[in-house]
């Protein structure tokens, strides 16, 4: 095997390394994606009520409720906040 081809393997073999080691020592980060239909019925509102009232477009919330599609993070930080105050949050968006 010639020099070129030892380097080669050589740095494969290190890159193969090194992504091993972090993934060994990677942060994972995860979000839990909130249950938007039992946040919606919690309220008592329809779903276009619901997407109206904290700005969420109707066929959005639909893929949501449906599983077609999952909250992003930011989506699913934002349902959380809903979850928990609900009518702050609903004050806030009148306010703005």
């Amino acid at each position: 095997m010639n020099k070129f081809s030892q380097d080669l393997i050589q740095g494969m073999q290190e890159a193969a390394s090194f992504v091993e080691d972090r993934k060994a020592g990677a942060r994972v980060h995860t979000v839990d994606v909130p249950d938007v239909r039992a946040i919606r019925r919690q309220l008592h509102m329809s779903q276009q009520r619901f997407a109206a009232t904290y700005r969420i477009p109707l066929p959005t919330l639909k893929n949501w409720e449906q599983g077609r599609r999952a909250p992003d993070a930011p989506a699913a930080a934002y349902l959380q906040a809903i979850a928990r105050q609900p009518k702050v949050i609903e004050a806030a968006l009148r306010q703005a």
